[in-house]
């Protein structure tokens, strides 16, 4: 397969390759964004660039007990809600060995959900909406944060009194920790065992992620453990906070970890979309790609995304997971942590396999606004695509076609035998050929010297779609052909329009991110 990236300033960045200077940009980042100002709200912390696993750049500040000793990479902090991720994956795992349904009621698993009521009517919960938390149980982060580490016991009492229900289920996005934790009591009821055992069975240790542990006590004596800190005045004093508890709510936001096994994991999840995915036999790619395509949308114009600057096009929830689609790069997969006394980010972006980890040991640092910075960053210094598309060669070989009959000015009926029916009805004739002499009263006559045609691709929203120019003497036509996705695919759109000042996409189309779409022929 040949990588064709069709955009200005091309830095040679292939899906599956390191980027050119890709350490160099990984430091500039951090230098950029982790200065003495987004610093001070933490006693000490660790931010990294990472690539397909490996850390390319990291910096660390501070001392993570206040005793001395300097952040190391080996420092482990609590990475709190980022457990969710490895929790919906172990579902997910148990659901393609036929254990888990995800769409049945989950009261069959869980009975004390028998009682949840919306509305003052029973409610059909099921571990999908659970997951994807569009439940109907309200956002619990404070609750939730407070009893983390409460008994089975106590907490199954109070479910069994009876949950409320704030949204109809499957309807809307609240982020409930209750909801979550409770897909963990649907695991212990089909495997027999803590869901944290299972979780480290059939996700941490197949992965070697032995860092990466569900309590301070389970590491040896000497380990590097940053201890929690809280401060109410911006950094100028901080107080010592315990770790909260690991109990029934451990499996949504116990876990410890490193930046080193933080990178491994964002690796394994997203290479779910190359075309080598590592390490099938523990989750497949299709169950991967489940958790990091977006369920329930989330509006972006809340405090969740409220450092982003409108560089979003939507958002949602996966399974474990946030899903961002930027306006520039596309697909970005995210998901934060915090606890009293810590706070924790991961985000990476699919297509390149660049990712960025932070932690901090206060909930009050900003480790989300700091990994969001960093990340789009390094995708900008780059010039990373938003996505890598491979056009089906039905595609190519029709673009191809209508290029050369555009070139050598024959009408679209010599292409006759490539058209779906529609395609000569719903622009007549008359009116294309009016529509592509006014473009070229724009641009000029089209010059005889045109490169190949795989050198003037321009970009391809999805395999069925391809966008090329044609030079012409005073600037360039775009052209855009669509295709349906039958057995043998016809073209069932084509456009022609005079390009604008980028000379790349017609004049007054807004931009996005399939601007950026790298093209990989076969």
């Amino acid at each position: 397969m040949t990588e064709r990236r069709n955009s200005p300033g091309d830095a040679g960045l292939a899906p599956t390759a390191a980027p050119r200077d890709a350490v160099a940009h990984a430091r500039a980042a951090l230098g950029t964004h982790l200065l003495d100002d987004a610093t001070r709200t933490a006693p000490a912390g660790i931010a990294a660039v990472t690539h397909r696993g490996r850390v390319l750049a990291l910096t660390s500040f501070g001392e993570p007990r206040r005793d001395g000793a300097p952040t190391r990479r080996d420092t482990v902090f609590r990475i709190a809600s980022m457990s969710k991720s490895f929790l919906a994956a172990t579902a997910l795992s148990l659901r393609d060995e036929g254990l888990l349904d995800l769409h049945a009621p989950a009261a069959a698993l869980v009975p004390q959900l028998a009682a949840a009521r919306f509305a003052g009517s029973t409610a059909r919960v099921t571990l999908d909406a659970l997951l994807s938390n569009r439940s109907g149980l309200p956002e619990d982060n404070p609750w939730g944060d407070d009893h983390l580490g409460d008994a089975w016991e106590h907490l199954s009492t109070l479910i069994a009194g009876g949950l409320r229900l704030s949204a109809t289920p499957g309807t809307e996005y609240q982020y409930s920790n209750i909801g979550q934790s409770l897909v963990g009591r649907a695991i212990e009821a089909v495997t027999g065992r803590p869901v944290e055992e299972v979780v480290r069975e059939r996700m941490l240790a197949p992965l070697g992620l032995t860092a990466t542990r569900w309590s301070a006590a389970e590491y040896l004596p000497g380990a590097d453990l940053a201890a929690g800190f809280r401060t109410f005045d911006e950094g100028a004093s901080f107080a010592a906070e315990p770790y909260v508890g690991s109990g029934a709510l451990a499996c949504i936001g116990s876990l410890f970890s490193t930046v080193d096994d933080v990178a491994a994991w964002m690796h394994f999840l997203g290479s779910a979309f190359d075309d080598r995915p590592t390490a099938p036999e523990i989750l497949s790619a299709a169950s991967r790609r489940e958790m990091q395509t977006a369920r329930t949308m989330i509006p972006t114009a809340g405090a969740v995304f409220a450092d982003r600057d409108g560089d979003l096009d939507g958002a949602g929830y996966g399974y474990g997971l946030v899903v961002e689609h930027d306006r520039r790069f596309g697909r970005i997969v995210q998901h934060a942590g915090g606890l009293p006394g810590f706070s924790s980010h991961m985000r990476w972006h699919p297509p390149t396999g660049i990712g960025a980890v932070v932690f901090g040991n206060s909930d009050a640092f900003r480790a989300g606004r700091i990994a969001a910075a960093v990340l789009r960053d390094v995708l900008g210094r780059v010039d990373a695509p938003s996505a890598v598309v491979q056009p089906w060669p039905e595609t190519v070989h029709a673009a191809t076609r209508l290029d050369e009959l555009l070139r050598a000015g024959r009408p679209l009926t010599d292409a006759g035998d490539l058209l779906a029916r529609n395609v000569l009805t719903d622009v007549p004739a008359g009116v294309r050929a009016q529509r592509l002499q006014q473009a070229l009263a724009e641009v000029g006559p089209v010059r005889p010297d045109a490169a190949p045609f795989a050198a003037r691709i321009v970009t391809a929203s999805d395999a069925a779609a391809l966008r090329w120019t044609v030079p012409c003497e005073r600037g360039a036509l775009v052209c855009d052909v669509r295709l349906v996705g039958l057995a043998a695919p016809v073209v069932q759109a084509v456009a022609v329009a005079a390009a604008g000042p980028d000379g790349r996409k017609p004049r007054d189309e807004p931009p996005s991110a399939a601007d950026h779409h790298a093209v990989a022929l076969r």
